[in-house]
């Protein structure tokens, strides 16, 4: 194959050397191109152009390349928060169903519980529906025992009253013969109680009170101060007890002013004013009493403060055994009460006599009442249980 002729470069300068192709001997200087030559230039133009393309289509494959590795990546890391997010919701949602699912045994155990109770109270409601007349006895039983109780320790006559009416009321719901004779029973204890003397408690307690709340301010026979010293007489007094006289006519009418008074009148209504105040002040200085205790008289404060608690607790301990009915020891208590006061105490005083008076009523209350025993009702009942 023959080689083909290069064209020598339009811009070379004159003194370059040019490599050509050396040219058949035989070829004319001013021939024309052949067709080979003539395809060449627009060969080379489509390489160039297709080139081009090739680039342009390289660098707009790599620009979609890159912009689509870019928005994988956002939509990765997009992902990745969702996935996180998913993460915690699916947590969130453990949670709460692993405290849905305690709260649902919870409440299982509680149906449970609550069926075996009602279980339990259906075999309790068939019990007593078989058992009903049995347990409303038991239970006025039990009441009539506790008021009978009452009624000896502490003379609670209200309270088995109304013990006694609370039974007889249950009784007539129930319209069987057979609780006639309980009722006959309970009414014959009712009866024994209404017909017990009243006693005023409730009045001797408050008197008692009275008397506590005086006990501090009644005057005590080794704290008692003396009597102030009588007020000496005016002077015109005096003189109108002096033997002076005015002169008066026939008519009665005053003639003229009284004649003047001796000297030795004077001198004796002076010294009688003057022995007069000297004697009193001499009787405050001393003075004579009679006291039956003398011990009352050396009380120290402290003696005399713990004396007055000690009355007063005497007081206290009579009041709660007047509620307790206990006779005795509310006679004991008065009795140390009254003497005490009589003993340590002025009874001079108005004060004092009211307090002695207040305990002697007290002391003539009569609490020595003897108290009925509701027997009747209570054997009633228990042969009743017993027969049925």
């Amino acid at each position: 194959m023959n080689e083909m002729p290069t064209l020598s470069e339009p811009n070379a300068t004159p003194g370059s050397a040019v490599k050509t192709v050396p040219q058949a001997a035989d070829q004319p200087a001013g021939r024309a191109p052949t067709l080979l030559e003539q395809l060449q230039k627009p060969m080379s133009i489509a390489v160039i152009v297709l080139a081009v393309l090739l680039a342009a289509q390289s660098w707009s494959t790599s620009k979609q390349i890159r912009n689509l590795r870019e928005e994988v990546a956002k939509r990765l890391q997009k992902g990745d928060v969702s996935n996180a997010e998913t993460g915690v919701l699916a947590r969130n949602v453990q949670d709460g169903t692993k405290e849905l699912q305690i709260k649902v045994g919870a409440l299982e155990n509680r149906q449970s519980e609550t069926q075996s109770q009602q279980l339990a109270l259906e075999q309790l409601y068939n019990d007593l529906s078989k058992n009903r007349d049995e347990w409303a006895l038991t239970e006025i039983e039990q009441v009539l025992s506790t008021a009978s109780q009452q009624l000896q320790l502490a003379g609670n006559v209200p309270g088995a009253l109304i013990a006694l009416q609370n039974a007889d009321r249950s009784l007539s719901r129930s319209d069987k013969p057979q609780f006639i004779t309980i009722r006959r029973a309970i009414g014959r204890d009712m009866e024994k109680l209404k017909a017990l003397p009243s006693v005023d408690s409730t009045g001797v307690a408050l008197r008692l009170d009275a008397v506590i709340a005086q006990i501090d301010a009644l005057p005590m026979l080794s704290d008692e101060t003396p009597a102030l010293p009588a007020a000496p007489e005016k002077p015109g007094k005096a003189k109108a007890k002096s033997g002076a006289k005015p002169v008066h006519d026939a008519s009665g009418k005053l003639v003229g002013p009284p004649a003047p008074e001796p000297l030795l009148q004077t001198v004796r209504d002076g010294f009688n004013t003057w022995s007069g105040d000297m004697w009193a002040d001499v009787r405050q200085l001393i003075r004579i009493r009679r006291v039956d205790t003398p011990e009352a008289l050396m009380l120290s404060p402290t003696q005399a403060y713990f004396l007055r608690e000690n009355v007063k607790l005497r007081l206290l301990n009579a009041r709660m055994a007047l509620l307790s009915r206990n006779e005795t020891a509310f006679r004991n208590d008065l009795i140390a009460a009254q003497d005490a006061l009589a003993k340590y105490f002025d009874t001079r005083t108005k004060s004092t006599q009211t307090a002695q008076a207040l305990l002697r009523q007290v002391q003539g209350s009569n609490l020595a009442i003897d108290m009925p025993t509701l027997s009747d009702s209570l054997t009633a009942v228990r042969n009743y249980k017993a027969k049925s």
